[in-house]
Formats: structure tokens, sequence, C-alpha cells
């Protein structure tokens, strides 16, 4: 695919995707997200509705007062109301107000919204869209008309709807943009509809899609081929219901596979996304494509043997490409190449056929059926391969632990306490502590924390962070087998450990143990 007109990128995160259940941001939060945005090379990012809330107000405020080196602001309301002059109407004058460069507004195309939800006639609404953007363009604006319902509309009355954007495209719109606003069309209807409002208003249009059907990207992707000209989405699909058209699948999709030249950096594609994710406070979704932490990952034994040959045997890009990368993961369905390709990641290096491989492969086979998964805990296959090796030295000898959870029952006396009891042998020294934490790993932790430091002192720089416990077979009930995932921190690196046992307490300690084990080990302290 390519186009004579350039496609741009019109970026709603900060406005539809906020529309999103669980999706907040903060004033502070969406200036962040418009840098990196601008920084990207996105051309417009829509700030929000001026006037809808104290919060969109301010932003406008503070945009207008920076320097933006390439997106416009995009300011976003509707029409004028019905039976009022659209310059006494108080919403348009706030759309002036927010002083943005753009402004972006949505009118109704469908008789059924006309009618029934505006209650205005159809003659009306054609006058509302016609005003609206003949009097912000009056202004010296660049004006977008984002054609709400359009698909919808032209399923059922083609005529009216055509009429909408004609009547928007005649008043002197920058862009009229069609809208799958319940997200309900298919791309080949899509695209049939493209083509006749291209036709209809003389001039290419753009695309705004839903994803009800899981079709956004689709349905975009096939406005484009039919001509459309912007692409308008969010970042990571944020959105009202299941979302938006993504972002971070259409652009690279558009610039890789079509030739479409949209962002100056697609290498900073997959930070972005991450950014955004942990702004707004949500898990990153690792099966997205092209940024997700499992778009280039390989598991199956025969594709990691391809993909070291030949890496577009099993890649259909290279994830440099989005700013990503290849990951080989463990796991019982892992072959020789996997555990060769992951140890030389670690530093270990081994010929292939080498029975060393063939016992350490043995071993997380073993393992995994018993119920460990190494995939997310790298730290403890490093451990696993020096064991194996012998290589690997304890940083104690057990003699016993033992958990307390207490509870008083009396009236006005609400309280619970935790304790733990460790006594350990460090190097050649009998070593016992206590410790007492919100839960019995918390006290677990306070207590071989405090009997470790002083033998090992960077034990005291380590952070949990993550705490994830899953039954793997659950029918047993309460006798059920426990795998237990940490994730720790020493500031300057990240790993994950685990743990598996019939019991949640014993699967934690393991978890732990490897935990501060692979901490010493990362210091040099240990061989």
């Amino acid at each position: 695919m390519t186009s004579s007109v350039p496609v741009t990128v019109y970026d709603t995160t900060l406005r539809d995707g906020t529309q999103g259940t669980g999706i907040s941001f903060s004033v502070q939060d969406k200036l962040r997200v418009a840098e990196r945005l601008d920084e990207f090379g996105v051309d417009y990012i829509e700030g929000g509705w001026p006037g809808s809330n104290p919060k969109d107000a301010e932003f406008f405020a503070e945009a207008a007062r920076r320097t933006w080196r390439h997106a416009k602001i995009a300011a976003f309301g509707m029409t004028r109301r019905g039976g009022v002059n659209v310059e006494d109407d108080a919403q348009v004058r706030q759309l002036l107000a927010a002083a943005t460069p753009v402004i972006t507004i949505v009118g109704k195309t469908w008789p059924l919204h006309v009618t029934e939800v505006f209650g205005v006639t159809l003659e009306e609404n054609l006058a509302m869209i016609r005003d609206t953007v003949a009097f912000l363009k009056a202004q010296g604006r660049e004006v977008f008309y984002d054609a709400e319902h359009f698909f919808d509309s032209y399923r059922e009355d083609p005529v009216y709807s055509l009429a909408t954007v004609q009547a928007a495209a005649a008043a002197g719109a920058d862009l009229v943009v069609l809208c799958d606003t319940n997200g309900g069309s298919l791309p080949l209807f899509v695209a049939e509809a493209t083509k006749a409002a291209a036709a209809a208003v003389g001039s290419p249009v753009g695309t705004h899609t839903h994803n009800d059907c899981g079709l956004g990207v689709a349905n975009a992707l096939a406005a484009v081929e039919a001509g459309a000209v912007q692409v308008q989405g969010t970042m990571n699909g944020y959105g009202e219901r299941v979302g938006n058209c993504n972002l971070t699948t259409i652009i690279p999709l558009l610039q890789l596979k079509c030739a479409l030249p949209l962002v100056r950096d697609l290498g900073r594609l997959t930070e972005l996304s991450r950014f955004i994710d942990e702004v707004a406070n949500v898990p990153h979704d690792i099966r997205a494509p092209f940024v997700g932490g499992a778009a280039f990952t390989h598991k199956g034994g025969l594709h990691v043997h391809a993909v070291q040959k030949l890496a577009r045997s099993y890649e259909h890009i290279d994830p440099v490409l989005v700013g990503n990368e290849r990951v080989v993961t463990i796991s019982d369905l892992s072959g020789q190449t996997n555990v060769l390709v992951k140890a030389e990641s670690m530093g270990f290096k081994f010929a292939k056929g080498a029975p060393e491989v063939a016992k350490v492969l043995q071993e997380v086979k073993r393992l995994e059926h018993e119920g460990y998964e190494f995939e997310a805990a790298e730290a403890s296959f490093e451990l696993l391969i020096r064991r194996v090796l012998g290589k690997h030295r304890s940083l104690f000898e057990l003699d016993e632990y033992r958990c307390d959870f207490l509870r008083s029952g009396k009236p006005g006396a609400d309280w619970n306490k935790c304790t733990a009891m460790v006594q350990i042998l460090v190097n050649g020294e009998k070593v016992g502590k206590q410790g007492s934490g919100d839960g019995p790993v918390n006290a677990l932790d306070a207590a071989l924390r405090s009997a470790l430091v002083p033998h090992y002192p960077v034990i005291g720089d380590i952070r949990l962070d993550d705490y994830k416990v899953r039954i793997i077979n659950g029918r047993r009930g309460t006798a059920a087998r426990t795998r237990v995932f940490i994730s720790s921190t020493d500031g300057a690196a990240e790993w994950g450990t685990v743990g598996v046992s019939d019991n949640i307490i014993e699967a934690s300690w393991q978890a732990l143990v490897d935990s501060f084990e692979y901490a010493v080990l990362r210091s040099g302290r240990v061989a």
C-alpha cells in the first residue's frame, strides 16, 4: 500500500482513552504523556474536552504555554446546540478559549441520534454542523469534523449520512473523520463506506474506529487502504468499552508493512507503550502485537532452533524495529537450543550436545512436571544451572523455620500478628532470628533478612516488588499444589524467582531464598 497523500496520526489517548474503565490521568500525567507522544512523532494530540472538567481546563492552559516540537494539540467538543446561535454557545466559546491550533468537533450523523437523542430535526442538525465548522474556521483554527456513528448511519440511511459529511466539508472542515463509534462494522463494509464518503466530499477522509468486535485495527487498515489519510486511535488501545484502534499496532503495520512513513522513531514504540501503561497504572499486555513482552518470545525447542539459524523463520519483523527484543524461555517444551541460548545470555558456555546441557534440560522438565515455571523466574533458572554444574554454594544451611499467626477474637481487640523464627547455620555459625510482618511471607522475609544481613550486607538493599500465588491443581481443594513467584529488585536490576510446594509458606520460602541467593551472586560474594 502506498499513498500520494501523507497519512497522519491523531492520538486521542488523553480524551477517548480516558473513557476506558480503570484509566485516569492527572494533569501532570497528561502533560508527561503528551510530551512523550510529541517526541515520538505523533502529528496530533487530543488533550481533552475544555469545560468538561477542571483537569482538562488546566491541561490546555499549561499546554498553551509550552512549545511542542512536532505535534499539534487539539481540543475536542461538539457542534452547537440546537436552536442556539453558534457564537452564543458556551461550549463552542470554551473550545476557542483553549487556544489550541486544532479543534475537533463531533456531530450527529445517524438519524436515530439526531431525532431521538438530540431531539432536533434532520435539517437543524445539518445547520448545526455547518455553523460550527464555519465559525471555528473563521477564527483561524484547523478544524476536524468527527462524523459520529457514520458507519451505522450509512448502513441504514446512506443519503443522510453523506449529507452530514458534505455539510462539514462545504463549511470548510480541514478533514472529515468517519467514526465507527459502536465498533460493530466489518472491514469490507468500512472500505466501501469510506470510498463513498471520500467521493461525496471530494477529498480524502480520516478514520476513527473502536474495537468492540476486535476489529479496530483491521477496520482502520481497511479505511487507509480505501484512501483515508488520518488514523485516530489510542496508545495501547485504551477507550470506551473494549477500547479504540490501538496505535501501537496500527502504526507499525502502516509503517513497516505498508511503507507509509508515520513517526520519526518507531524504535521507541515499545518504550512509549510501557511508559503510558506505567503512568496509567495498568498492567502491560504481554501479548500485545509488536510491543508485548511475549511478542518475540520463543518457547518451543524447534522454534528456538530455527530462530537461532534464521530469525525470520519465526519472526515477521526484527523486534529492534519497534524497540522490542527477542526472548528465549525455558520450559518443558524446551530443547537443547533453548538451554544453550538462555545459558549463554547468563554467561555460560556449552557445546551443543554437551552432557551438562542434557542434565539441565532433564532437571527443567522434571521440575516443570512438579509445577515449576521458569519463564518469568530467570534468577531461579540461573541458580538451577549452577546447582546442576556443582557451581552453586548456598548462603546457609537450614535447621528450621516456623511461622505463627495470632488473631484476637475478643470484643474491641481487632488486631492480628504474624511472627516467624528461623534457625540457620551461616559459615559455621549458628544464627537464630525472629521477625514479624503483615503476613507469614513478610515475617519470614524479616527473620531471614535479619539473620543474613550481617554476613551478606547486600541483602539489606533488596526490595520484594511483587508476590504472586497460583494454585496448580485446584481440584485437590485445600491440598492443592501452589506455585509462588516473587519479583525482587536491588534498585539497579530486577529478577524473578519461583517456588512450588503443597504448602504455600514452603513455596514462598523457596522463592524467597532463591531471591536472596541470586542477589548475593550478583554482588560477586558467592561463586
